[in-house]
């Protein structure tokens, strides 16, 4: 048991704050920076979960004693991972009983199915949903495939409130026509926010603790939250077994990376694992992913000749940052179904290879 000595005595009435957002809109980013304000007598548990197989976005956050993080990778917790996540987060609360909860969905998950677990029976009397918050790139808004799906639709509309993320790319006229879009939702949102680079108040989550439930606690609206699409609902039915895989952690040796596939709610995923010991040229790395169509969402974690860094790209935007993270190297490639772009895994691999610094050890 940790030696930080969490304020809550009982597992009774735990804040949870849902904070969802379509592929790429930064919700990672936007949870550090609250981690960064967190009252210091309270304790954190943040579950992520990730669309692709390899988990990459826990290696972003630095895990205390009074922060514990915890990643789910490999489907959505809406369908896929529901009985993983329920697991799970019986055996966070019993084990650290946290203060307070944070869980970020997959980019791409439902959020009908996870408030339906956290509201169920399981938990009542444990858990408090608050407010639901969803992060907007108001640039998003200019892509008609993202207008019409039906995921970052519902998203939006079964949002508490709103952060607008990437304010700080968007141009005005962007920023005005999310702000028109968001205005005509129903039922209204609480609030909307402007939060460049993440940096939303922490306000927005201890003041929501109050809230017992959001808005659509009970129906209280009046307005029941929209229905889970068919695609997650076959996704739960149909990939079971390639869930509990994702789960078994397959140790990759020098020179032979583990690669893992996985095709689910109209997108496909391909990622790779590397030996901790293999160090990358992170100049020859970044040029390597640079070369790779636009439509790619690349998330990757490596040790390279800078150091530990993670490497994100989205929206065609690329940010670098440190890491604490230490197990392997990890990098992952996202695309739409039917987009081309996607490189072939056997030769990319060999690619990706090819940017290790010399003197790395040889392949067995």
């Amino acid at each position: 048991m940790p030696s930080h000595v969490s304020s809550r005595a009982s597992l009774s009435c735990i804040p949870v704050h849902v904070i969802t957002g379509f592929l790429g809109s930064g919700k990672s980013t936007l949870i550090r920076h609250l981690l960064t304000q967190k009252p210091p007598d309270e304790r954190w548990v943040v579950v992520i979960n990730e669309f692709g197989q390899v988990g990459i976005d826990q290696a972003m956050f630095e895990e205390r004693e009074d922060i514990v993080v915890k990643g789910l990778p490999g489907g959505c917790l809406c369908c896929q991972l529901a009985f993983v996540l329920q697991a799970s987060l019986v055996n966070l609360l019993h084990r650290h009983r946290p203060d307070r909860l944070i869980i970020e969905p997959s980019g791409l998950g439902h959020p009908a199915g996870l408030l339906d677990l956290l509201r169920g029976e399981a938990f009542a009397e444990v858990l408090d949903v608050c407010d639901i918050i969803t992060l907007l790139d108001p640039r998003r808004l200019d892509e008609p495939r993202a207008r019409s799906n039906e995921t970052f639709r519902d998203q939006l509309e079964m949002a508490d409130g709103v952060a607008l993320t990437m304010t700080d790319l968007s141009t005005e006229s962007q920023c005005q026509e999310a702000d028109a879009y968001l205005a005509n939702l129903w039922p209204a949102k609480r609030w909307i926010e402007s939060a460049p680079h993440g940096q939303l108040p922490v306000s927005r989550l201890l003041d929501a603790s109050d809230s017992k439930g959001g808005r659509y606690a009970e129906n209280g609206s009046g307005k029941a939250w929209p229905a889970q699409p068919i695609a997650h609902s076959t996704a739960r039915d149909s990939q079971a077994q390639v869930v509990l895989d994702a789960f078994v952690y397959r140790e990759p040796s020098p020179g032979s990376p583990v690669c893992d596939e996985g095709a689910s709610l109209g997108y496909r995923s391909l990622g790779w694992r590397f030996h901790a010991s293999e160090v990358f040229s992170l100049d020859a790395l970044a040029r390597l992913l640079e070369s790779l169509p636009a439509t790619l969402r690349i998330k990757a974690v490596v040790n390279s000749d800078a150091g530990w860094q993670c490497y994100n790209r989205a929206s065609g935007q690329v940010t670098l940052t440190s890491t604490s993270w230490r197990r392997d190297s990890r990098l992952e490639l996202i695309i739409e179904e039917g987009v081309q772009g996607l490189p072939e895994a056997v030769s990319f691999a060999s690619r990706l290879l090819a940017c290790k610094e010399a003197g790395n050890p040889a392949p067995n």
